[in-house]
């Protein structure tokens, strides 16, 4: 499976253009936009969605391109456990060495997030017309704003655990406590915003909440394997067990 991830890499990208610009293209063409059609500003939200996660993939990969040669962090925050640092090559003749088992679930996993992310937002979100009421073009910013945003992060934090990079799992955890956070702002944003009908109100409170329980179900199963795990201290820390 990391086989096939690395190798295909580049296919995985060509499919999530192809499947993804489908997509939003059906969306706008299905969409009744009556207040004013369509205009610019209703589609560069779906362009976002689809260019977002590839650019910043392939930024990523430039990026990290070093992998696992970047220096370790100077102060470590991952302190649960007697470990013993050694330096990169030792860590890499380790038996557990490397981005393989478990930790290909998480990378996985990572991925498909974006996709069930993007298919959330086309189903839940409508195309905004040119004269959208004040709620509806609020709703709208806030919830492309957060699906461009959090595909990218996720798609860097990708790239930097597939290239073994020390920081990764504090950039994981960090893209965690910030989606968190953006959960509560939009709510809040959509609270204070006149003209908000009901039913939308109510059915925007489930999708946030739905999007707040997916990360701390993600944040409680992964967080302690981040932690406890020899490949990830071995990997990403260059530290094996005391």
């Amino acid at each position: 499976m990391l086989f096939s991830l690395q190798g295909n890499l580049d296919r995985i990208l060509q499919a999530w253009l192809l499947l993804a610009g489908l997509a939003c293209a059906a969306r706008i063409a299905t969409a009744p936009l009556t207040a004013g059609g369509a205009n610019a500003g209703t589609v560069a939200p779906y362009i976002l969605l689809v260019l977002a996660p590839f650019v910043s993939t392939l930024l990523a990969l430039r990026w990290f391109e070093d992998g696992d040669r970047l220096p370790q962090p100077s102060t470590r925050l991952a302190v649960i456990g007697r470990w013993r640092s050694v330096d990169l090559a030792e860590a890499r003749r380790h038996s557990l060495y490397g981005t393989g088992g478990i930790m290909v679930s998480l990378l996985v996993g990572m991925m498909l997030n974006v996709a069930f992310r993007a298919v959330e937002y086309l189903g839940a979100v409508p195309p905004a017309p040119a004269a959208a009421p004040q709620w509806l073009s609020v709703l709208h910013m806030a919830m492309s704003f957060d699906v461009v945003l959090f595909s990218s992060l996720y798609m860097i934090a990708f790239v930097a655990g597939l290239r073994k990079v020390p920081l990764f799992p504090r950039l994981l955890a960090a893209i965690w406590a910030a989606d968190l956070a953006m959960q509560v702002c939009i709510a809040q944003l959509m609270a204070g915003t006149e003209g908000l009908p009901a039913g939308v109100g109510s059915a925007l409170h489930g999708l946030l909440d739905g999007n707040a329980k997916k990360v701390l179900i993600s944040v409680g199963l992964w967080l302690p394997y981040l932690l406890l795990s020899i490949r990830v201290n071995v990997t990403y820390r260059n530290r094996v067990p005391a």
